[in-house]
């Protein structure tokens, strides 16, 4: 009987490692199924998207259609090179003054986005540049500092500072600039998507 006992035990624990297997390859089958399945995500989150729901490459009449969709208006058309570009007034959101949409062989390739805010200080914009740059860090990793100048050469005062961050194939700049002469001052934060 002593016999019998050792051998469906050696039997069940023999059962249990062929279970053990069993349910370790199904686990890693399923992780493998997982990681597999999200790979096009992850590369997808690689890359900036540009804003207002297009994407890149998309062709001149889909934009002119959204556009036309959401009642923004096309100031002017340019062409200079190989590329043909939109500067789009209307686009509603908080002190968005234009947004210039850049083609390249009839594809979109760049956007960016101006904003202007006539009655903030230049310790609002600073603020408010401070908090864009953060986002951006956060979301994409430190940027790189690619401007940081003050031009008083002329009667005019000129700033411009800007912050770069490369993700995938795509790139994305901020800017703040500045033209100030005597009373008059000129005060824009610029954001710029790229397709590289």
């Amino acid at each position: 009987m002593q016999a019998t006992d050792t051998d469906m035990t050696g039997r069940l624990s023999m059962c249990i490692a062929r279970w053990n297997r069993l349910i370790i390859r199904r686990i890693l089958l399923i992780l493998l199924i997982a990681l597999f399945s999200c790979a096009p995500r992850t590369r997808a989150a690689d890359e900036l998207v540009p804003p207002f729901g297009f994407r890149w490459n998309d062709s001149m009449a889909r934009v002119e259609a959204v556009l036309r969709g959401a009642k923004a208006k096309i100031t002017s058309r340019e062409k200079k090179q190989n590329r043909e570009i939109w500067t789009v007034e209307g686009l509603i959101h908080p002190g968005l003054k234009r947004t210039v949409f850049t083609f390249k062989e009839r594809a979109l390739v760049a956007v960016e986005l101006q904003y202007e805010y006539p009655d903030w200080s230049i310790e609002r914009y600073n603020q408010r540049m401070g908090e864009i740059r953060k986002y951006f860090d956060e979301k994409y990793g430190t940027g790189k500092l690619v401007s940081r100048s003050r031009d008083h050469d002329t009667d005019v005062i000129q700033t411009l500072v800007g912050y770069q961050w490369m993700v995938g194939t795509t790139m994305l700049e901020l800017f703040y600039f500045s033209a100030q002469h005597d009373n008059l001052v000129y005060r824009t934060i610029s954001v710029d998507y790229k397709a590289l």
